[in-house]
């Protein structure tokens, strides 16, 4: 269970309940599988069975594959062998420590498992967003310093706040320090919800902030479809980008916001648009001539049945790519002196000629024009697995192989 965060360890053979139960009739353990704050004190007594003859200073104790000192034993009369430890650390296994009796010559003779943890502390960051008003999914962190070192189960529960029933979430996952809880059918538009987090160990209880939310307050929806980029006619610093907007909204009342996003072929850093606002266009200016660019879209649906909460952002929409026509003079009249990037755009501007005597003299190419060759570009960016040697003239290129099936004469 994701709640718990099982740990598994490799450590002596599994004592606890089980085992003693096993072993009952060859020597008795007590306490049995005690739980303890970190820092305590315990002593723990062997007291062998008497068809077995033996003595108890033949005795002795490990913890967790560990032989302990004899400076912690004591007899007690008539058969019985007690060991005592201060300070006990957290458990280093969440199923509990092994503390086992064996005789003189190692056999085990009876086993109980060490609870040493602290009680949980109150959840923190208790947030929640649902995708596109459908479902529900809740993130929340650990209080304090989170480890407790001894199994402790975290629930999400949920209720109307209109409603006395509360359910409980039972999708649960965990990634690093966030634990996910997913909610999915039968979400109530138009009613609040109040939700929480249970922390439950051996050692207590606690309780996170009750939070209320309204789903329509919390909606995010998946990225803006058909991301298309292209050339404003001959203008060489400017891009015009379009979208649709996302089709699971298409029946709900919102009023979005956009975002967009641009960076050069081969750069790291990201330029945003921020001011986009509810159209679905929009134009890219102050660009470099002759450049590759990579452009992403994301989408806010604010005011969702008229909520008038900022909104969740979508992810951004898979990169698309696109380059500016080249500017062939410079300011001063001079022609250009040529550079690599001019060797690119002459590149571009055979392949769009062999593309478009492709879709004329061949079958089943009808689809195939430059922005195959964008297209190419980005998963150039993703794989590093093409490349291009514009001084050589050599491209390594895939395309679709149904394309291209009889060239005519």
């Amino acid at each position: 269970d994701p709640r718990t965060r099982p740990t598994v360890q490799p450590g002596a053979p599994r004592a606890g309940r089980g085992a003693s139960r096993a072993w009952c009739h060859v020597a008795v353990i007590s306490p049995q599988d005690p739980v303890l704050r970190i820092g305590s004190s315990l002593t723990a007594t062997c007291t062998p069975g008497p068809e077995l003859g033996l003595q108890p200073s033949s005795l002795y104790w490990t913890l967790n594959g560990v032989r302990l000192p004899g400076s912690t034993y004591s007899v007690l009369p008539p058969s019985t062998l007690a060991v005592t430890l201060h300070g006990l650390a957290g458990s280093q296994q969440r199923s509990g420590d092994n503390l086992v009796c064996h005789a003189a010559d190692g056999r085990i003779l009876a086993g109980s498992c060490l609870y040493v943890g602290l009680p949980p502390e109150k959840p923190e960051n208790l947030t929640c967003w649902s995708h596109n008003a459908k479902d529900l999914t809740c993130k929340w962190q650990l209080g304090g310093r989170g480890e407790t070192h001894i199994r402790t189960r975290y629930t999400l529960k949920y209720k109307l706040r209109w409603h006395e029933r509360e359910k409980e979430c039972e999708n649960y996952s965990s990634e690093e320090q966030d634990y996910f809880c997913y909610i999915s059918g039968n979400i109530a538009l138009f009613t609040p919800y109040l939700i929480w987090v249970e922390a439950t160990n051996q050692l207590g209880s606690v309780t996170s902030d009750i939070s209320s939310l309204d789903i329509l307050d919390v909606v995010t929806t998946d990225p803006p479809a058909n991301v298309q980029v292209s050339r404003v006619g001959d203008l060489e610093d400017q891009l015009k980008v379009r979208w649709t907007s996302p089709p699971e909204l298409k029946d709900i009342l919102f009023q979005a916001r956009y975002q967009i996003r641009y960076r050069l072929e081969g750069g790291a850093d990201w330029r945003v648009v921020d001011n986009v606002g509810n159209l679905t266009s929009c134009r890219l200016a102050g660009l470099k001539p002759g450049t590759l660019y990579f452009v992403q879209v994301r989408c806010n649906p604010v005011g969702i049945f008229g909520s008038r909460k900022p909104g969740i952002w979508s992810d951004w929409s898979h990169p698309t790519a696109a380059s500016t026509p080249r500017s062939c003079r410079e300011p001063g009249g001079r022609s250009c002196d040529p550079k690599p990037s001019e060797h690119n755009s002459a590149l571009r501007r055979e392949l769009k000629q062999f593309f478009g005597w492709l879709r004329k003299h061949a079958y089943g190419c009808s689809g195939m024009s430059i922005k195959l060759y964008d297209q190419w570009r980005v998963w150039l960016q993703k794989s590093h697995k093409a490349r291009i040697q514009v001084g050589k003239q050599t491209l390594v290129f895939t395309a679709s192989s149904q394309c291209c099936a009889r060239i005519q004469g």
